[in-house]
């Protein structure tokens, strides 16, 4: 019971006793409003241990081998109680769904690394779970993690996956990359060249841009409609929210190449542009014109109908890396930025993100999007993600606007996760597992109130250097827990963190993630298959700034 992670708030133990072990004659009782969690146990217990876990005799009365599913909302928000007891079974109590979900996550790490399998390896749970009472609930409502789709494409299935990774680390928000200049993953019907054209570069750098090596291989791939509506349903299952970005006006070298209308044509031939087979900050940006506005109102309308409110009320339109050059360069940015009685190209960017604020805010939804948008005046009612370091989010949240804390220098997790020579494309500062242990997403110069529009925290996995599943898994763990522990758990200040328990905690963790099949960076470094000799990465030498 002491090798959960992200730790509870309160574990009370009962030391009388072997504890409640389920077996083929357990019952599964769900009250009403914890289907999707009688659901998911039946699902993976069942599939685990081969237990049917099927519904209680409403006339057996109280058996002692039973695990009971119900809500209290005096618990709060996704908050739960887990109580173990000789004569009654296993209980779960949450504040509502999502906590007995969470609840139930905990369930399934006290049954032991089998219970993370997809068949049966022995007859039933070797594990007894422990008499015991465990009361937690989560520090942020903001947990997430940010997925690249656009550099890399990633299957629908290792979309689902990667889902249920964050489930069972009781990580609530998937933030979708799905648009960059290296590629358009998602289908617009009213726009089929987004897909048609923009989803499919030619080749692609190998390696960080200063590399000399190409994949020649043409790479690519979108969802659907039907997939997207698919991997929003299959997260709600699990309490997950899903927050799409569709990033302008930058990053849209992909949408440009399909549509060379929405460029600077005044500037230069958008004619010619091909979706972008490297990496780095791309010149290409939209151009200020309705016809920009009203092509990208037609792809958020579509957008909106593909991610509910109720599961997605934030959408995310990036707005970072966007170079002013070609508007300061055309007669119409110019004329535009004159028309507005604007000052400069960054009021006029700050123009572009209002635009979309408002028409975001009219259908009953949030704008968020990186800290650039704070230049030339944050729209009112805007969230941040503070990307470049704390600064930003310090800004935004002294100002009144809610924030997620995720800056590169702590929480990238493309960034290499020790200095030796043997990690593959080593990109970034050395971002150890304790260095994200001891990330702490509140600022401590922040006032009290300020510091209540700090929402959450993310880890971010940007995928120019990651081409698989696999090389993704690496980079992601283990120190996707870690930050899970820091986004759920209420622990001390970074230096005051008991890291060392952590690590033994781990040391069953990492059982769990084998048996899920995750690539993860073993504690010892890569293994051979894991490396990557040769190839040019971009390692930042020094400690991270804090800024």
């Amino acid at each position: 019971m002491d090798h959960l992670i992200p730790a509870p708030v309160r574990i009370g133990a009962d030391t009388q006793g072997e504890g409640f072990l389920p077996d083929r004659s357990t019952t599964l009782t769900a009250r009403p409003g914890t289907e999707s969690t009688e659901r998911w146990l039946r699902a993976e217990l069942g599939a685990a241990f081969g237990l049917p876990l099927g519904p209680a005799d409403p006339g057996a009365g109280t058996t002692g081998n039973t695990v009971e599913l119900d809500l209290d909302p005096a618990l709060g928000p996704e908050a739960y109680r887990l109580t173990v007891a000789p004569g009654t079974g296993v209980r779960i109590t949450g504040g509502d769904s999502a906590g007995v979900f969470w609840g139930a996550q905990t369930l399934r790490q006290l049954l032991g690394p089998e219970a993370f399998r997809r068949a049966p390896v022995t007859s039933g749970p070797r594990r007894a779970v422990p008499f015991l009472e465990i009361e937690d609930g989560p520090r942020f409502a903001w947990r997430g993690m940010m997925l690249d789709v656009a550099r890399h494409f990633m299957r629908k299935d290792d979309v689902l996956r990667y889902l249920d990774l964050l489930a069972a680390h009781k990580l609530n928000v998937f933030h979708f990359h799905l648009t960059d200049d290296q590629g358009w993953r998602v289908e617009i019907k009213r726009y089929p060249r987004l897909t048609e054209t923009a989803s499919w570069r030619t080749r692609t750098k190998y390696g960080h841009r200063a590399s000399e090596l190409w994949d020649e291989t043409p790479h690519g791939g979108f969802y659907t409609q039907d997939d997207i509506r698919e991997i929003v349903a299959y997260a709600a299952e699990r309490h997950i929210r899903v927050v799409p970005e569709i990033d302008v006006p930058g990053h849209s070298q992909a949408a440009i190449s399909a549509y060379p209308e929405l460029g600077n044509t005044d500037v230069i031939d958008t004619s010619s542009l091909s979706v972008w087979d490297t990496w780095g900050i791309n010149p290409n940006v939209l151009a200020p014109t309705d016809n920009t506005l009203r092509f990208f109102e037609g792809v958020f309308e579509e957008v909106l109908e593909l991610f509910p409110a109720a599961t997605s009320p934030f959408i995310h339109i990036g707005g970072d890396e966007c170079p002013k050059d070609q508007w300061k360069a055309s007669p119409t940015a110019q004329a535009r930025i004159a028309e507005l009685g604007l000052r400069d190209e960054d009021e006029l960017q700050s123009w572009f993100i209002r635009h979309f604020d408002t028409w975001f805010t009219a259908r009953g939804r949030r704008l968020i999007g990186w800290d650039e948008i704070l230049e030339g005046g944050l729209a009112e009612g805007a969230a941040i993600s503070s990307w470049r370091g704390y600064a930003g989010g310090v800004a935004a949240a002294e100002a009144g606007h809610d924030v997620v804390m995720c800056p590169e220098q702590q929480v990238y997790l493309d960034h290499r996760q020790d200095g030796g020579a043997d990690e593959p494309m080593p990109i970034g500062y050395v971002r150890t597992l304790e260095d994200v242990y001891r990330f702490e997403p509140v600022p401590p110069e922040l006032s009290e109130e300020a510091a209540r529009h700090i929402i959450g925290t993310q880890a971010n996995v940007w995928a120019e250097v990651m081409q698989n599943r696999s090389r993704v898994d690496y980079q992601v763990f283990p120190r996707l827990a870690a930050l899970a522990e820091v986004a759920w758990s209420r622990l001390p200040a970074p230096g005051e963190r008991d890291f060392a328990d952590f690590e033994r905690r781990m040391g069953t963790h990492y059982a769990r993630l084998d048996a899920l099949g995750v690539d993860y960076r073993p504690p010892g470094g890569p293994h051979p298959w894991q490396r990557r000799p040769g190839i040019v990465g971009r390692p930042i030498e020094g400690p991270p700034p804090h800024v």
